[in-house]
């Protein structure tokens, strides 16, 4: 199942060539998962951080840039999750405007305890959550 959100690219993310400055595509990216976490999954990053203390890292992340945004471009951002481990959960997230790709990025986030940074298994009502959108 694909999670879609959008972002707007404000004058905060341009750089002086006027196009979206790389690493704030990995903020509007850090985002959309939290995006996906809260609508998708039910488990919004407040209430798993500070209720449950559980975090989500992005533990490998590979990305593509493959055309420039500018500022006023709306950016529709597509997270598809592609497989669901014991702690580990990989996506696969689309930018695009305008009918045109703009990044590709895989990565994979992992289910941790907070308190020591430990790998945790899924929670069984994420996982639960999480199991349907995944696609092969």
């Amino acid at each position: 199942m694909r999670y879609v959100t959008t972002s707007l690219v404000r004058f905060a993310h341009i750089d002086a060539a006027g196009i979206v400055f790389y690493p704030r595509y990995f903020e509007m990216l850090n985002g959309a998962i939290e995006d996906f976490f809260a609508h998708a999954v039910g488990a919004d990053f407040a209430s798993l951080h500070l209720d449950r203390g559980i975090g989500v890292p992005t533990v490998s992340l590979q990305t593509e840039f493959s055309a420039p945004s500018r500022l006023g471009t709306k950016l529709e951002i597509s997270v598809t999750p592609t497989r669901l481990g014991g702690s580990s959960l990989t996506l696969d997230v689309v930018f695009a405007a305008d009918g045109r790709t703009r990044l590709t990025a895989n990565l994979v986030l992992v289910c941790i305890t907070l308190a020591s940074g430990t790998a945790l298994a899924w929670p069984d009502d994420l996982r639960r959550a999480l199991e349907p959108m995944v696609e092969a």
